[in-house]
């Protein structure tokens, strides 16, 4: 049976662990050849010997993405490396939640350059890349999936950084959608509520424990729940474009 991404390339940010790893598996199941980028080319490479092992292409590429020179610089090995590019992801991205009043400045900084200066960098650099591959066969389409949060929907106490960097990105696919239109290159949102994935790791230690508090009682995502909405999406008909999908814990209500 003839897989629905045979013969086409995938981009994928933040490919080192939870959304992003599984993302990547994912599309390679669907026959894509996988450009894996995260800064940590240990877990990279283990990635990328599993996805061959099971009969997939996979390449590694290390970059920090908040480095516009690295970011540029990842998408064009990718390219160089597997042919095009028809699929990128950006799912790299970090969670840091606390008071603003006692926020440590250098966590919002971090926010910033990552969910958004990040974004930016990477769909940049990947644009023509993506333009050039729409035209062009097996799918005559490209497309471009952002991973957002249910933080670019609702804001709460102690995460309006988060939230402006996640409303940032909902804006910012809307505009590049219409924009690219008519080019065919398909632009989508992903919104995941609570999932179990090590970003609630990197958050100070008591705002941590409050916020494992406050999730508790929720059965969370997986990464391979989001994995699989990415997946739907790069793989409808080019006549179909799936703009947004929310997708929460069932047990979640923010």
């Amino acid at each position: 049976m003839t897989r629905k991404l045979e013969n086409t390339v995938a981009m994928v940010t933040g490919s080192s662990s939870g959304i992003g790893a599984a993302t990547a598996r994912r599309l390679a199941a669907e026959g894509a050849a996988v450009a894996l980028v995260a800064r940590r080319r240990d877990r990279l490479d283990e990635l990328a010997a599993a996805i061959r092992a099971d009969g997939g292409t996979a390449l590694a590429v290390p970059a920090d993405v908040t480095s516009q020179p690295q970011a540029a610089a990842a998408v064009e090995q990718a390219v160089a490396g597997l042919g095009r590019l028809d699929i990128l992801v950006n799912s790299a991205g970090v969670m840091l939640l606390g008071p603003a009043l006692d926020a440590p400045i250098g966590e919002w900084d971090q926010m910033v350059a990552l969910n958004v200066q990040g974004t930016l960098y990477i769909t940049h650099a990947a644009l023509p890349h993506l333009v050039r591959a729409a035209a062009e066969p097996p799918r005559r389409v490209a497309d471009l999936v952002t991973i957002s949060s249910t933080g670019g929907r609702v804001a709460r106490p102690g995460s309006g950084v988060y939230n402006l960097t996640k409303f940032g990105a909902a804006g910012f696919s809307e505009a590049l959608r219409q924009e690219m239109l008519s080019h065919r290159v398909r632009v989508s949102l992903v919104e995941p509520g609570t999932v179990d994935t090590e970003l609630i790791t990197h958050v100070r230690e008591d705002i941590r424990q409050a916020a494992q508090s406050q999730t508790a009682s929720i059965e969370p995502l997986r990464p391979d729940d989001i994995a699989d909405t990415v997946a739907y999406i790069v793989t409808r008909d080019r006549r179909v474009a799936v703009n947004e999908i929310l997708v929460r814990a069932a047990e979640q209500t923010w």
